[in-house]
């Protein structure tokens, strides 16, 4: 490849993001900003019945930012202060901090090969004292939900579902989210579904956790004008919940052309063996994944990256190489092997609808050529 042929593709194109429906998403900031109603309003309504239904849920909730999407699930579950709550470390701080800062105590769980928290290990960490699991639907991929639910049953569990990269991928034809008695997505901008800020929403199908959710996000006020304690204020802005229904009728387009994205990837480079590729989109009829991310582990990691970058191609380490176990600040003391592959040999291809199949075709070159050499 002669240097002449350098392109550069940034990891994420949020130009590009606003670019695809500039006369569309300024449309709607202007209808919003005429109107006036900015705060729980017509349009985070509107949104909030659109998820749902999408999801196959009963209840929807525009929350501020996905960890506080988590918080108010887990606290509206009954998780509370010197509960246990297992979850993986392989996943971001958020997730963790959500369940600190309910009362509960985080127990990390280790992985399975696809980077998913692993049942068994989470049966391992069941004590007197466990009250939740929370399994991270993580890259795009629901997590084994079934072994986890029995799990639950046995012994009269909670499970909370952080989401937060999950949304439209399923286990089983279920959706991710729709496992638990709650479950936090977020849309952060460059997830999936992704607004012009922070934003996160919460959703589940029974009656009392909506109506807890309902007031913890807002002050606690009630519809009566009492208040039920000391809440939150986390309410998804009436701007973003427009512009997420907005994206929310795209949405299927979207997750198409990254599977199609992961389907290119699969086949150009399912032949190194110095790589280790996410499941492939038809490679489990009990997966639909949507290719939140595209997270691959590589022999001589670091050096792939360096090469990458030097020809144009930004890659990231999910949560810059770190699990939550990994933070000496948080204070945990635990092994967990296939967590310690994947964080030492893992990082993120480009993933975006902004990536074209020429793009694709010269990311998937420059790493043939790596290890060709």
């Amino acid at each position: 490849m002669n240097r002449t042929d350098v392109r550069t593709i940034p990891f994420f194109n949020y130009p590009g993001l606003f670019a695809r429906q500039r006369e569309e998403i300024l449309s709607t900031v202007e209808r919003v900003f005429a109107a006036g109603k900015l705060i729980m309003q017509e349009d985070l309504e509107q949104f909030e019945v659109n998820l749902a239904q999408y999801l196959g849920a009963k209840h929807a909730f525009g929350v501020g930012n996905g960890t506080d999407g988590l918080l108010i699930a887990l606290i509206a579950a009954g998780v509370g202060r010197g509960d246990e709550v297992i979850l993986p470390s392989h996943t971001f701080i958020a997730t963790g901090a959500a369940v600190h800062h309910s009362g509960a105590i985080p127990v990390l769980a280790d992985c399975r090969d696809d980077h998913l928290i692993d049942p068994a290990s989470v049966r391992a960490k069941v004590t007197k004292r466990t009250k939740a699991i929370v399994p991270v639907q993580l890259n795009g991929r629901t997590c084994e939900m079934d072994r986890l639910q029995e799990i639950a049953e046995e012994h009269g569990l909670v499970i909370v579902e952080d989401a937060a990269q999950g949304l439209g991928s399923e286990y089983r034809g279920r959706k991710a989210g729709t496992f638990g008695r709650a479950a936090m997505f977020s849309f952060y901008p460059a997830k999936v579904l992704g607004c012009f800020g922070d934003g996160g929403g919460v959703v589940t199908d029974d009656d009392q956790i909506a109506d807890r959710i309902k007031t913890l996000r807002n002050h606690g006020r009630m519809d009566d004008g009492d208040v039920s304690g000391w809440c939150f204020n986390s309410r998804l802005d009436n701007l973003q919940a427009a512009l997420l229904d907005l994206k929310l009728k795209s949405f299927p387009e979207e997750v198409r052309r990254r599977r199609e994205i992961a389907a290119v990837y699969q086949e150009r480079l399912a032949a190194i063996g110095a790589l280790r590729l996410p499941p492939s989109p038809r490679s489990d009829a009990r997966h639909f994944d949507v290719y939140q991310n595209y997270e691959v582990e590589a022999h001589r990691r670091d050096e792939l990256r360096d090469h990458l970058k030097a020809n144009g191609v930004h890659t990231i380490l999910q949560w810059g190489g770190k699990a939550l176990h990994h933070f000496p600040a948080l204070g945990f003391t635990v092994d967990l092997p296939i967590t310690e592959r994947i964080i030492a040999r893992s990082l993120l291809l480009p993933m975006n609808t902004s990536l074209t199949d020429d793009d694709v075709s010269y990311i998937c070159d420059l790493i043939d050529a790596f290890y060709r050499s």
